[in-house]
């Protein structure tokens, strides 16, 4: 089966840019994953992009073509939506296309204009993502969703609001010196507990923020690779996803993620790894609680166990699991339909040691990215690898 490289990657900064279109976005991504790259853009043979809500920020559907034109090729282009996981189904569809012998050179991404919605639009729009007749019209949002995870975690395995504190205080530190992050300001324990309570247990800064950025990727065969001299040392040799009831009240539990589970079980598989192998990891911590539910997901942790990994310094830079060293979705940002690319990027740059955090990794080889889609409905794990 032909391997699949990472030939070049690029993501804009993440954050509020409420005057800059998708395609504005898009562009600036893509030209700077050819230039990573070094790929010929007359090569490629289709785009993946990934899109959320662009009816609704941008009154803008069928933006395949559209990006496809915004990144400077004539090719194919399909737009992905699974809610936040959208490009990464993206770049899943990719990997089977170079594998299957179907494409060569594929370009992948996404994007999202989210803040000129302005934070109660963007909220209503973000919550389609869940049952819009059981859910949606009662008054759900996903802060409300996410706080129902926490409190049947914290019932049925214990935790505290310190130790959500701790990973929100966590991923903020990695951020710092990362100039795509869209907050690069440390906050302490104490801040998160005292900021304002969103929904119980979940407080302000247990929360991602909206944000505009887009990301792209472009991905080749190995054939491709070694015959045009592109240098690409990093693989995805596993990608799995996994999916699960869409309302929380249809869901068997609560407290843990099964769709996660599966995708992390398939892409293991495909890889042939086990969660042992994994150096660093890049999770869908949209909440705190969420990165919890990720890394139990992912086998990092037993279910139940890893509500305190940070507060132990486990998944902190230097630790035994780092998680999010980009600052995570909670630091660096969330443009739902580039995030899932944001993290392969992110994890790309630290296995090939030209990321801000690489030094926290030094000889890593395996990474994992876990992008879910609303309350883990959906979820695509990917594995990425340093190849000889």
């Amino acid at each position: 089966m032909p391997g699949v490289r990472v030939a070049g990657v690029g993501v804009t900064a993440f954050g509020n840019a409420p005057e800059r279109t998708g395609r504005d976005l898009f562009g600036e991504a893509s030209a700077e994953a050819f230039a990573d790259a070094g790929v010929d853009r007359v090569d490629v043979e289709a785009l993946y992009y990934g899109n959320f809500m662009g009816e609704l920020a941008e009154h803008q559907g069928h933006q395949g073509p559209l990006m496809a034109e915004a990144a400077g090729i004539r090719a194919p282009a399909t737009r992905y939506e699974t809610a936040c996981a959208s490009s990464s189904a993206g770049v899943r569809q990719a990997v089977k296309d170079v594998r299957n012998g179907e494409a060569d050179v594929l370009l992948v991404g996404g994007a999202e204009r989210m803040t000129n919605l302005g934070t109660q639009g963007a909220t209503e729009a973000l919550a389609i993502a869940a049952d819009d007749l059981w859910e949606v019209r009662q008054g759900m949002t996903f802060p409300g969703a996410y706080a129902l995870m926490a409190r049947a975690y914290f019932e049925q395995f214990g935790g505290t609001r310190e130790d959500l504190a701790e990973i929100a205080v966590k991923n903020h530190e990695h951020a710092l010196d990362n100039d795509q992050a869209q907050y690069n300001s440390e906050i302490s324990v104490e801040q998160v507990l005292d900021a304002p309570m969103v929904s119980e247990p979940l407080g302000l800064y247990d929360s991602c923020p909206i944000s505009d950025g887009a990301a792209a990727a472009v991905l080749v065969s190995e054939e491709y690779a070694e015959r045009e001299g592109i240098d690409a040392p990093v693989a995805i040799t596993g990608t799995g996803q996994g999916g699960d009831q869409l309302a929380l009240h249809d869901r068997e539990h609560l407290a843990t993620s099964p769709a996660a589970d599966e995708a992390a079980v398939e892409a293991y598989a495909e890889a042939e790894i086990s969660a042992t192998d994994v150096d660093l990891a890049e999770v869908h911590d949209c909440f705190t609680i969420a990165e919890v539910l990720a890394i139990e997901s992912l086998g990092l942790y037993e279910t139940g166990e890893g509500i305190d990994a940070a507060t132990r310094g486990e998944t902190a830079a230097g630790g035994e699991n780092p998680v999010n060293l980009s600052g995570g979705l909670k630091a660096k940002g969330h443009p739902v339909g580039a995030t899932g690319v944001g993290q392969i990027a992110d994890v790309v740059k630290l296995l090939r040691g030209d990321h801000v955090n690489s030094d926290a990794v030094p000889d890593a080889d395996v990474g994992v990215a876990h992008n879910a889609g609303g309350t883990v409905a959906s979820a695509v794990v990917h594995v990425m690898e340093v190849q000889e």
